[in-house]
């Protein structure tokens, strides 16, 4: 028979474990998403910076780089989460308000802090091949939604029918490009003015011809 989850101070060893991991990955976030940067970082810096120990930190994670690939994920989680609660609220407006609600969702999303969309965009690159895999899975997830979108728009009338993989690929590396330099400080600009600049950039890839 399975060994009931012990308590200890109204938690149980789950619920503790999953606090511990959750501090993990707010430290993370923070030496990773800022300075000294990922690849400065140590595991006795994290520690200190999660006030747990490395035992702790090896029970949840098996390296520094497992610990990005899981706040990685998160970061992508997130936007991504954004970005699919705002579809339906969108669904009953034209294309083009459509496309702007949406982008909106995902650039407030990803740039809300800097530190995820430095993990995201900066961060991962270069790593591993194993995080450079895990990279592009995401990215192709986005690419994905964007060609679903489009396809669907195309059956309703509302852009071009053609295959759209290519130009979602594109269209995602100037999101990606647009989003860094913005919160970098190298684009002078709004949040209405990016929102504004990709949804006619994804306009002009759909409009029919």
């Amino acid at each position: 028979m399975a060994r009931p989850d012990r308590q200890y101070g109204g938690r149980t060893a789950e619920a503790r474990r999953a606090e511990r991991r959750e501090r993990f990955l707010a430290a993370a976030l923070d030496q990773f998403g800022s300075r000294p940067g990922y690849r400065a970082a140590s595991v006795a810096g994290l520690c200190e910076a999660a006030g747990l120990s490395t035992r702790q930190f090896y029970e949840e994670f098996r390296n520094l780089e497992d610990a990005l690939a899981h706040l990685h994920l998160r970061v992508n989680d997130l936007a991504e989460q954004a970005v699919l609660s705002a579809l339906p609220a969108a669904a009953g407006l034209p294309f083009e308000q459509r496309i702007a609600a949406v982008l909106r969702a995902y650039v407030t999303a990803a740039t809300e802090d800097p530190r995820r969309l430095r993990i995201a965009f900066v961060e991962i690159v270069g790593v591993s091949e194993a995080l450079e895999t895990q990279r592009l899975d995401r990215r192709a997830r986005w690419v994905d939604l964007i060609v679903a979108e489009a396809e669907a728009a195309a059956e309703r009338g509302e852009a071009a029918t053609r295959d759209y993989r290519i130009a979602a690929t594109a269209f995602i590396g100037a999101v990606n490009g647009l989003l860094h330099d913005w919160t970098a400080g190298r684009v002078t600009a709004t949040l209405d003015d990016v929102v504004t600049e990709l949804t006619a950039l994804l306009r002009g890839a759909s409009r029919p011809q």
